[in-house]
């Protein structure tokens, strides 16, 4: 394989943001409303869809530190494709999924529950179990870091 080809496949896929919610915009643009399935396919459907619950909340590093209770199963604030799973400082093990609404969602200090790299999870959705009581959250869009007050509620 040509080495400059390896380098800079290596570069797009693994160290550049691809925005899947600006192919969605084009595609809305050219084609109209999303193409939607409804079901088709699927075998299984979910019974809930959880929202966040916490006890407490204190700024952290670029967004906010949750303290939640024993065991607490983190849902997805929004749905998106997951872009991220690794160790990320200060934030242990993290998953960022980039939303639908173009902003990337960091969910730190987690035990992921079977969720894949580039899987797409539906807001409400389990991700994993926080550990030791707390779940820490940021949210980026455009390479800067937001007030997780527009996102948390």
């Amino acid at each position: 394989m040509n080495k400059n080809f390896k380098k800079a496949f290596n570069e797009q896929v693994y160290h550049q943001n691809f925005p899947f919610s600006e192919v969605k915009k084009l595609y809305q643009q050219y084609f109209g409303d999303n193409f939607s399935l409804n079901g088709f396919g699927k075998e299984d459907t979910e019974v809930f869809n959880e929202q966040m619950s916490y006890k407490n909340k204190n700024i952290y590093q670029d967004g906010v530190a949750l303290e939640v209770s024993s065991n607490y199963m983190v849902p997805a604030l929004e749905s998106g494709i997951v872009v991220y799973i690794g160790e990320k400082e200060n934030y242990g093990k993290t998953v960022i999924i980039q939303q639908v609404n173009g902003v990337d969602a960091w969910y730190g200090n987690i035990e992921l529950n079977g969720i894949k790299l580039y899987d797409y999870v539906e807001k409400g959705k389990l991700l994993g179990e926080a550990i030791n009581k707390t779940l820490y959250l940021a949210f980026q869009k455009d390479g800067k870091f937001e007030d997780y007050q527009k996102y948390l509620t």
